[in-house]
């Protein structure tokens, strides 16, 4: 069994501090900022520091609060203790607090740092304000020691390392699709200070670093450097070590049997050219490591598949991932340039794949391939949910959409690992849901709300994603970004944080109602208006008249306008909730006159009723523009209706959600079919869209049975905000019985479903103590 090795970050251990602790918070600090003597500012480049120093005896505490710009890890003693920051913006710039007292001894100690800056071509994720590094002791006894800007410290440039960029869309190497990932890099092993990280390295010829400005918390009262500190708000990324499940194919050598399942060495003949195609059997997220002797002259490519091609072209088309016989392999790749020694590569940032092809040309040396493994990386969820009904596809489903879901959540949720990590809102809000059904960690959906928070226009709109270094807007994930507060006010036992955001999702009405016409209808609005991947959608846009939004956006509008007025009503200001109440009121009644239509009797998008969607229909539903007696009745025809626009696996969330609304929640488990397929697919993640034309392979906003299995067969749903009252109404459909474990904020929700008894279901409930229980609707 792989061992799960987190590094650990301290938080409220006020009982270990001395008395010299020292108030970081909302102050200037005393430790500078270090920058490599000469180096470029805003340059690609990967740099190393190092300080040496000596105590009497060993410590039993020693912490300190450490960030680098963009990237680093700190080693103390040639162990690796941090690595990070978490990701954010320059006004949201995180450090890490690391106790180094287990690693420190009596005498010479040293601590070091890599420090990479991939500047003009970083992923749009990563935000940067030029190379730097700075750590502040904790303990004011300590700062003399190993504070950065006091005497000691050296830095050099590592000249290994070279990048190879990711343009936004490149079909000839690594394949089609958009791309706002970090580069990929190439390694020259006779250029690195093998052992920078050791106290017993020399680093003699290193120079003393350039001083900066004095750092600051993001709340003192003036800041010397653009960087405004915060401290890290989650946990640090899991690292696992894991196994490469099998070979596939062999060009030029002949591996043991036991490869790559199992350590086995083999030599790589000179003059050679080896191609293997290793498979890891689902896709993954992680470090890959290669232990290598000889083969001086040699060159090593690490190529990265998500899945293989059937063609590429008139569209890039994928069908069953597990077949690669006669397939295109595409996939962005690492080059590496042994220098004849006994060495272990492993590259700066962790990679995606499900396919791994390994090609070693040789030259006049052999090359000994003595291992090849990975180490598993993401948020360190734990899995405290349940599901039995002796079904073995929903176990399946369960098992692939957590897979997506851990996949697509690290220092943020990512929409996806491959082609972006960026944290969209419209994704994150079901991202979040997942992870709270799963988990009840919520600790990362209140970074991701922050984060988007963080984003807003001085109008009131938020970036589509944050952080991004590249501005985007989408204003429905706005709203959608109100739904999570919503979300996270129901489910979180958390009413100070929600408080803190309702000025945002009050600037974010604000800005949309300066959009309502003289007819109440939202007119014309900027930037990109994306709905849902829809075939026929150009961008993912609805169809509507020119000067008036679509019938979804309007619905999604009155949609936002009642979560407001919920939260307002739950945590904030009364008047506010009355006034958003009235709103959401007066575009209901405008919405039914305008966008219903008598003959087809349904929503439609544009005010012709020319253009009819699952989505208008379905938020109708939702926001209860449909009328109640009638919701039923519309979502059977809805469901049924192919001549619709359809939902794709992204939107199926609120589909579901609909029908559950509209009373038809006993249909779910039949209505399956969108991850049935992508099962046949061989996918062991859920793709962006349910179509062998998809992109992306791993997208999270399709995991959404993670929630409803829970939720909708089940059940299990919060009634009132903090979940303080729980709902539960099962929708068994074709089963007899099911069971299962919610996580809660106070403990565990078991839940067992029967049928039969007066009501023809037996429900048995435990919820932590104090919480209220309510069954049925």
């Amino acid at each position: 069994m792989p061992t799960r090795r987190l590094f650990l970050l301290q938080s409220g251990a006020a009982a270990l501090l001395s008395g010299a602790e020292l108030d970081l918070k909302s102050s200037r600090w005393n430790a500078r900022w270090v920058f490599p003597a000469g180096a470029p500012a805003n340059t690609y480049g990967v740099y190393h520091f190092r300080r040496s120093f000596a105590l009497e005896t060993a410590p039993g505490v020693f912490r300190v609060h450490v960030t680098g710009d963009s990237r680093y890890e700190l080693f103390v003693n040639g162990v690796k203790v941090s690595w990070g920051p978490a990701r954010g913006d320059l006004y949201h710039w995180r450090y890490e607090t690391v106790d180094l007292g287990p690693h420190l001894r009596a005498g010479n100690n040293v601590l070091a740092a890599v420090v990479w800056n991939e500047a003009q071509y970083a992923g749009l994720a990563q935000w940067s304000n030029r190379t730097g590094f700075l750590l502040q002791a904790a303990d004011g006894d300590h700062e003399k020691l190993v504070n950065t800007g006091t005497a000691g410290w050296k830095a050099v440039q590592n000249r290994a390392y070279s990048p190879y960029p990711l343009p936004g869309n490149l079909w000839s190497e690594i394949g089609p699709g958009y791309y706002a990932i970090s580069p990929m890099e190439k390694f020259e092993a006779a250029q690195h200070p093998w052992g920078w990280q050791t106290a017993a390295f020399d680093d003699a010829a290193w120079t003393a670093v350039e001083n900066g400005s004095a750092a600051a918390a993001r709340d003192a009262s003036d800041s010397p450097s653009r960087w405004m500190l915060v401290p890290r708000p989650i946990p640090m990324m899991e690292e696992t070590p894991v196994r490469l499940a099998r070979l596939r194919s062999a060009q030029g050598v002949t591996p043991p049997a036991e490869f790559p399942a199992r350590k086995a060495a083999f030599t790589v003949p000179a003059n050679t050219k080896a191609v293997l195609l290793l498979d890891q059997d689902v896709l993954t997220c992680a470090f890959p490591e290669l232990d290598l002797q000889g083969g001086l002259g040699a060159e090593i490519t690490v190529r990265y598949i998500e899945a293989p091609y059937e063609a590429l072209r008139p569209r890039p088309t994928k069908r069953n991932r597990g077949e690669v016989e006669g397939k295109i392999l595409r996939g962005y790749f690492d080059k590496i340039l042994p220098d004849g020694a006994k060495r272990t590569w492993r590259p700066l940032f962790w990679r995606t794949w499900r396919y791994l092809q390994v090609t070693i040309e040789t030259k006049a040396e052999p090359l000994v391939l003595a291992d090849l493994r990975a180490v598993y990386t993401g948020y360190p969820f734990e899995v405290k949910a349940k599901f039995e009904s002796g079904n073995p596809l929903h176990q399946k489903i369960l098992e692939v959409g957590w897979r997506t879901a851990r996949l697509c959540a690290h220092e943020s949720y990512m929409d996806c690992p491959y082609y972006e990590q960026l944290q969209y809102a419209g994704d994150t809000r079901i991202q979040a849901l997942v992870s709270l059904f799963m988990t009840g960690d919520h600790r990362l959906m209140k970074n991701a709300i922050e984060q988007i928070d963080s984003s807003r226009t001085p109008e009131g709109a938020t970036y589509s994603r944050a952080p991004s270094a590249l501005q985007q807007y989408i204003p429905p994930f706005c709203l959608w970004w109100i739904g999570m507060v919503r979300d996270y006010c129901w489910y979180v036992d958390d009413p100070a944080f929600v408080r803190q955001m309702l000025p945002g999702v009050r600037a974010v009405l604000g800005w949309y109602e300066s959009f309502l016409k003289d007819d109440g209808l939202l007119g014309t609005m900027p930037w990109w208006n994306y709905v849902d991947w829809v075939p026929k959608w150009p961008n993912g846009r609805p169809p509507s008249e020119v000067g008036t939004m679509p019938g979804t956006i309007q619905l999604q509008l009155v949609l936002a306008l009642q979560w407001a007025g919920e939260l307002e009503a739950a945590v904030g200001d009364a008047q506010f909730a009355g006034r958003f109440k009235m709103q959401a009121v007066r575009l209901a009644r405008v919405v039914r006159e305008r966008f219903w239509s008598a003959e087809k009797k349904m929503f439609s998008e544009d005010l012709a009723h020319t253009h009819f969607s699952q989505h208008a229909n379905v938020l109708a539903v939702l926001a209860d523009v449909a009328e109640g007696g009638a919701q039923k009745d519309l979502m059977q025809r809805v469901e049924a209706d192919k001549a619709l626009y359809q939902c794709t696996v992204y939107f199926r969330y609120y589909l579901d959600r609909a029908m559950v609304k509209a009373g038809l929640g006993d249909q779910y488990l039949n209505r399956l079919g969108t991850w049935e397929f992508m099962l046949k697919e061989g996918l062991t993640t859920w793709a962006e869209t349910d179509s062998p034309n998809t992109r992306s392979d791993c997208h999270a906003w399709g995991a959404s049975p993670n929630i409803e299995f829970f939720r909708t067969v089940l059940g299990v749903d919060s009634a009132a905000p903090g979940f303080r009252r729980i709902r539960v109404t099962p929708s068994l459909g074709p089963l007899q019985r099911a069971s299962g474990v919610i996580p809660h904020p106070k403990g565990l929700i078991e839940v067992r479903v029967e049928r039969g008894g007066p009501t023809g279901l037996v429900i048995d409930v435990k919820a932590p103590a104090g919480v209220e229980v309510v069954k049925g609707a």
